[in-house]
């Protein structure tokens, strides 16, 4: 089966070998705050920084999904309110996960088709993050570098946080350009489901020190002061920690990577341009996804579109939200290899041209 799933989506087929790997080598028995294991976490975040490009004065943390980077970010880091900014499903759910923790949160909706307008962002008093999803893997669309350094350039005081979960370890992501950013491994990283990669700027760490809330498991001030030794807060994923370390050590600089994706980007939107059976749902080139598309069509029929494909082995991502039944959507991740879009492309070109 080709799986073009958004996530959980295609692992690497190395993996299957380092599993055994991690086996053979003790590695799933270590104690988490052996020797051993720091050695490891000191390579893996080594790594992160050389393979991502991510600078060297952020700091690396490893919790078990993004949906608790949004907890970590209302309890640590929101005295206040935050501030969320969102096109699609999982910008809103962000935002309404804030609000049950900090009741003043507040949102500003913006179109599907339209870049986010920075500049005239309805700041409250008080906000303390601003909350962006850099890839919106529910519609396929997604906010550009420029547009970040946009907000960081308008709004100086608060923490700028960014959900990349649909792009960190596939595009070329500019670091610096906010202050927190956080990704589940189960897309681009090409991993098993069971942990993310939540990355902060010194400025945020100095907010979480400034609050101090330790009143929680994954408080970030406690969970800083245990990586400044390489360890972790809590007993963490341990094999999926192995798993990264070993995929990094093989794959190219995300430079590299980058390069692959939106090329190819760029050939499967301009193959589904011409078709007229389902159409892309986004259909201002400037905000579309480069690493999930999303195409449209009448429900039946993207009902049948499904099932025609997964019974030729290829499985399509579910519309998600509000666009569950009226769209289906494709991975452009990089554990997906470019047979297996030949093989996509053929699909469309002999059924539904």
């Amino acid at each position: 089966m080709f799986n073009f799933y958004p996530g959980p989506s295609k692992v690497y087929p190395e993996v299957r070998d380092f599993m055994g790997m991690a086996y053979d080598e003790g590695i799933l028995s270590i104690p988490h705050r052996s020797e051993r294991f720091v050695q490891m976490m000191r390579e893996l975040v080594g790594l992160l920084r050389t393979k991502l490009n991510i600078p060297q004065d952020y700091y690396i943390f490893f919790p078990s999904s993004a949906t608790e980077c949004w907890e970590m970010i209302a309890q640590s880091l929101t005295p206040h309110k935050s501030l969320h900014v969102y096109n699609g499903s999982f910008g809103e759910k962000w935002y309404q996960y804030a609000k049950k923790l900090r009741p003043d949160a507040y949102g500003q909706a913006f179109d599907v088709q339209h870049e986010l307008d920075a500049p005239n962002l309805p700041l409250e008093e008080d906000t303390d993050v601003i909350c962006v999803t850099q890839n919106e893997t529910s519609n396929g669309t997604q906010v550009s570098m420029n547009t970040l350094l946009k907000l960081q350039n308008q709004f100086k005081d608060p923490l700028l946080a960014v959900d990349a979960t649909s792009s960190m370890a596939g595009l070329n992501l500019k670091f610096i350009r906010a202050d927190i950013w956080f990704a589940s491994v189960q897309k681009c990283f090409g991993l098993p489901a069971g942990m993310a990669v939540l990355v902060c700027s010194p400025r945020t760490i100095q907010r979480a020190k400034a609050l101090n809330d330790r009143k929680h498991y994954n408080s970030l001030v406690f969970l800083h002061e245990k990586m400044l030794n390489y360890q972790t807060g809590h007993t963490p994923n341990v094999l999926n920690l192995y798993l990264m370390r070993r995929m990094l050590e093989k794959l190219p600089l995300i430079k590299t990577i980058d390069q692959q994706l939106v090329k190819r980007s760029k050939d499967l939107y301009s193959f589904f341009e011409e078709y007229t059976q389902v159409k892309l749902l986004v259909e201002n080139p400037e905000v579309r996804s480069q690493t999930v598309l999303t195409l449209q069509g009448k429900d039946k029929q993207i009902l049948e579109i499904k099932k025609h494909a997964a019974a030729q082995n290829l499985l399509l991502g579910n519309g998600y939200g509000a666009l569950a039944k009226s769209t289906f959507r494709i991975a452009n991740f990089p554990a997906i290899i470019d047979e297996e879009y030949v093989a996509l492309q053929d699909f469309f070109s002999k059924n539904y041209h």
